[in-house]
């Protein structure tokens, strides 16, 4: 996959497009098939299949206020289209003065004299351009001034529940990971550094790895059946090829109100040795909420619950090794 970060930069390519536009938060099923379509429609015409994102979030800048936490940073998102097929990938910077652009102008400056666009693939909810005043059928007029053909894609739903990045954010804050995934087509996931603790469950409880701080949506506080993946890398923003094949873990997301209220955490028990060089980078992938995170009187009862929640994620990764799915498919 080609990436590019300016108009001049991708106009400098030869060929058409086929193309598609948008935020592209979480790359869930439904911008999933959008990305199918694009690469079918780009063998169809002899074109080069072209998603268009921006980064950082139009809302982070329009509204920094209401923006919302992302499913998926720019890195994560980065393998996610690369993991789709997609040729080309533009990610406009987005900006206070491009958001003044008008849909005309979006159309002419981006779709037709970069691109080249032979069409153009979009969600029924779409919106572009100044106060978002382009829709679905505002691009569809466009096209056919400036010669490209405009497909609009249904809404999709999956178990009653409209695939969104706004929906999938729902029932993550509500905890319900299983359906949050089946929305998203892939496992959420979080990344970043791992940090020194205060070695409090090296002594007390159990050993765990502290993720950093992360831009990314967590779930709902609690305990969950998590895949970590490991890896050495200084900038905390491994690549998907270079993370160790999934574990099994026990991740707590929370306060850990036992030993007094700190700043929310994440923290991951490997339930199988790690046997790799000292790991630097953590990538966690949330498969199944256990219990609420509460508070204990003492360490050793906290310890016991925990041992709790490790045999039950231990039955949880014996089932799928019965049934005969391999970690790595678990997680969809």
């Amino acid at each position: 996959m080609e990436i590019f970060y300016s108009l001049d930069e991708i106009a400098l390519q030869r060929g058409p497009s086929t193309v598609t536009v948008g935020s592209f938060d979480g790359i869930h099923r439904a911008h999933q098939e959008l990305l199918r379509r694009v690469r079918e429609r780009a063998v169809e015409q002899g074109a080069f299949s072209t998603a268009v994102t921006f980064d950082p979030h139009p809302v982070s800048v329009l509204a920094p206020e209401m923006a919302p936490r992302m499913l998926t940073p720019l890195p994560l998102k980065l393998e996610l289209f690369e993991r789709s097929g997609i040729r080309r990938l533009l990610i406009l910077p987005f900006t206070l003065e491009f958001s003044r652009w008008s849909p005309a102008q979006f159309v002419e400056q981006v779709l037709v004299k970069a691109l080249r666009s032979e069409s153009v693939l979009v969600g029924d909810n779409f919106h572009f351009g100044f106060r978002q005043t382009g829709t679905p059928q505002v691009l569809a007029e466009l096209g056919s001034r400036f010669g490209f053909r405009t497909e609009i894609l249904e809404r999709m739903f999956l178990r009653n529940k409209t695939v969104s990045s706004s929906q999938i954010r729902i029932l993550l804050e509500l905890g319900n990971v299983p359906l949050a995934n089946r929305l998203l087509g892939h496992p959420f996931n979080i990344r970043g550094p791992i940090e020194p603790g205060l070695g409090i469950g090296t002594c007390q409880t159990v050993p765990t790895m502290n993720l950093g701080a992360s831009s990314s949506l967590v779930p709902k506080e609690g305990v969950y059946i998590t895949l970590a993946r490991l890896a050495s890398d200084e900038s905390g923003t491994a690549r998907i090829s270079r993370l160790s094949a999934p574990l099994p873990s026990v991740t707590n997301v929370g306060h850990r109100p036992t030993f007094g209220e700190r700043a929310l955490g994440v923290e991951t028990h490997l339930l199988e040795e790690w046997r790799g060089e000292k790991a630097s980078v953590l990538d966690v992938s949330f498969l199944h909420r256990l219990r609420d995170e509460r508070k204990f009187d003492s360490a050793a009862q906290l310890k016991t619950q925990i041992l709790r929640d490790i045999r039950r994620s231990q039955s949880y990764f014996r089932r799928l090794r019965r049934a005969g799915i391999p970690l790595a498919d678990s997680e969809s």
